[in-house]
């Protein structure tokens, strides 16, 4: 009797140490520290539709045991629950906090854009920053239905797409992003502005042309409203605006090709027929010719008040113009611009 009971206890003994070992095991594999990486943080890009073996893939490089990962991610209901998104991973964390952290925050993203000209280009920048491939950001720019019910068309087709950064979740596909700047765009012209452009007679869409215009003719930015109150003082009176940067578009329009670099507008392209040529047709382009900035459209908004109808480049101070309120004034400001160019051999 003596002998079965040391077996017994031998054999409950034994038990326990297994016991323990599987839940150290267990405890370890949940709890001890398991990635793989220096730094302080590490990021992880999940695409939709992902399965458990691409989230593997991409944390292979970021975990010391792969395999002690997929053990908990099992335990957890994570492998049937894959979310995408842009996740952190700190260094140190351990396989439960690991898949906490990809269950539940997803980080947003910047994203920023600047002037850009035509919606293929702001595909191309958002692209590089959202899950959203560019394609279908120019499928959902372009969509016909959706630009007329929103009074749009293919001239204006930019105008909704406010040059800003603003927080994403990576994952954002195509559509979303499209809505989402629609709002942005509507949460600007708040009633103040909308009453501002009715007072100097322009539609939104006619502000967004004007505005696009005095982002390119001044990087300046405490320079706009007075550049834009030589565009208003023109529109008043009935004048053409005469501006170069729609003759440039006109050209870019017309020859498909937008990265053309045009640093000189010459006589003969102010005869080009297209209604972006402002030296030809009165009134304000069918559309802008860039995205402008909030600082441009807001420099339309409260145009400075002055009896300028004219400026060229100042060559004394760069960036600056030199403004007239008469023809006889301009010629003499223009003569040291052309004197410039001509000095700098800037052709076209």
């Amino acid at each position: 009797m003596s002998n079965l009971k040391k077996v017994l206890w031998a054999t409950a003994i034994l038990g326990l140490v297994i016991c323990g070992v599987v839940a150290y095991q267990i405890y370890s594999a949940i709890f001890n520290p398991n990635t793989a990486f220096g730094n302080e943080e590490a990021y992880v890009f999940i695409p939709s539709d992902a399965n458990f073996d691409e989230v593997k893939s991409l944390l292979e490089p970021l975990v010391k045991n792969l395999g002690s990962f997929e053990a908990v991610a099992q335990r957890k209901g994570y492998i049937s629950n894959i979310k995408a998104g842009k996740y952190a991973i700190t260094r140190g964390m351990n396989n439960n906090d690991i898949i906490n952290s990809l269950r539940s925050a997803n980080i947003p993203v910047k994203v920023s854009f600047n002037n850009q000209e035509t919606v293929e280009d702001l595909a191309g920048r958002i692209a590089q920053q959202l899950e959203a491939d560019s394609l279908a950001l120019v499928q959902v720019f372009k969509d016909t239905a959706f630009l007329a019910e929103n009074g749009f068309d293919n001239d204006n087709m930019i105008t909704p797409y406010l040059p800003n950064t603003y927080e994403f979740f990576w994952n954002t596909d195509a559509r979303e992003f499209r809505d989402r700047m629609f709002k942005e765009y509507h949460r600007f012209w708040n009633g103040n502005r909308k009453k501002k452009a009715q007072e100097l007679g322009l539609t939104l869409t006619e502000v967004s042309s004007l505005a696009a215009i005095v982002q390119k003719e001044t990087v300046k930015m405490d320079e706009r409203p007075r550049v834009a109150g030589v565009y208003i003082n023109r529109l008043k009176k009935g004048m053409l605006l005469q501006a170069d940067p729609t003759v440039i578009h006109a050209i870019k329009k017309e020859t498909g090709n937008f990265d053309t670099i045009i640093k000189r507008v010459l006589y003969r392209d102010l005869e080009m027929d297209s209604p972006y040529n402002t030296y030809k047709y009165s009134g304000v382009p069918p559309g802008p010719i860039t995205m402008p900035d909030i600082s441009s459209l807001d420099a339309v908004l409260n145009a400075e008040k002055h009896s300028y109808f004219y400026f060229v480049a100042d060559v004394s101070n760069f960036g600056y113009h030199k403004f007239a309120g008469s023809l006889q004034q301009h010629n003499r400001n223009k003569v040291q611009y052309v004197e410039w160019l001509n000095q700098q051999k800037i052709r076209r």
